[in-house]
């Protein structure tokens, strides 16, 4: 049963309209984006959404949306036990995370899995904005070699044990610093770079661009409207990529959608 169907007769009729139809799940940790007008209807929403599934163990409200260089949000507790730790389980990898420090969406773990299945074994490549490793673990699985940079000292901590649960940490080198200013004194190159750019900071692709190898590959991603996108492609080409490819990923808010663009770096 959906969830609006389960609050009829719990959450006035011209309330429903507001419930999200969709929530995110990341292990056994539920969060919604409630919007304030529901604020004293919250309670009956997360119990609906706990009695809902046996695998949701606490429902969380995010309260605020993503902030400053770290990426966090601010949460409270609606419902359930425990602290908000959780092991989330992707295409047979597992991350371990506390939902409320560190950024997670686990609305790309098909994204993921799309770029790690070009990843050749012995390849070296560039994860800036590396979060807790949901795209360097299942590269390293692969057979390459990953560096990934992180600014929240958190998510380096929960990226290390990541490597490890999933018998990686071999093939992984964990950076806890800005990655504008790690590029700026980074000597090494690299086959492939995996950009999952927070809202606002395009200018990292010019910086990713002068350590990827010519030949190379860029799987950069960006928040822009539908009609931006051909505007991009010319401007990518102009930087010197080839764009091999692009998709939407999501909205993430009206009329605007993450994208995907796979760049090759061209040959001189």
């Amino acid at each position: 049963m959906r969830l609006k169907e389960k609050l009829w007769g719990v959450v006035p009729d011209e309330m429903l309209c507001k419930i999200p139809e969709h929530f995110q799940l990341i292990g056994d940790v539920a969060v919604l984006s409630l919007p304030v007008e529901l604020h004293e209807y919250s309670t009956a929403i997360a119990e609906a959404v706990l009695s809902g599934a046996k695998n949701i163990r606490m429902v969380l409200n995010k309260t605020s949306k993503l902030e400053g260089d770290m990426r966090l949000a601010s949460f409270e507790v609606l419902a359930g036990s425990g602290n908000s730790v959780t092991l989330h389980r992707e295409f047979g990898f597992i991350f371990r995370l506390d939902v409320t420090r560190v950024f997670f969406n686990s609305r790309l773990g098909y994204e993921r899995m799309r770029v790690a299945r070009q990843v050749q074994s012995g390849e070296r490549v560039l994860v800036p904005f590396a979060g807790v490793g949901p795209f360097v673990v299942p590269m390293a699985a692969r057979g390459a070699t990953v560096l990934a940079v992180e600014k929240n000292r958190d998510a380096c901590m929960w990226l290390a044990e990541n490597a490890l649960l999933n018998r990686v940490d071999g093939r992984t080198e964990i950076i806890n610093a800005d990655v504008f200013q790690i590029l700026q004194i980074l000597k090494m190159d690299f086959d492939r770079a995996v950009v999952p750019t927070p809202y606002g900071m395009d200018s990292i692709l010019e910086a990713v661009s002068s350590r990827v190898k010519k030949g190379g590959m860029v799987h950069f991603y960006t928040f822009k409207k539908r009609q931006q996108i051909e505007g991009l492609v010319q401007s990518y080409s102009d930087m010197g990529f080839e764009v091999e490819a692009f998709r939407r990923c999501g909205n993430v808010a009206p009329c605007v959608s993450r994208w995907a663009f796979d760049l090759r770096k061209k040959r001189p």
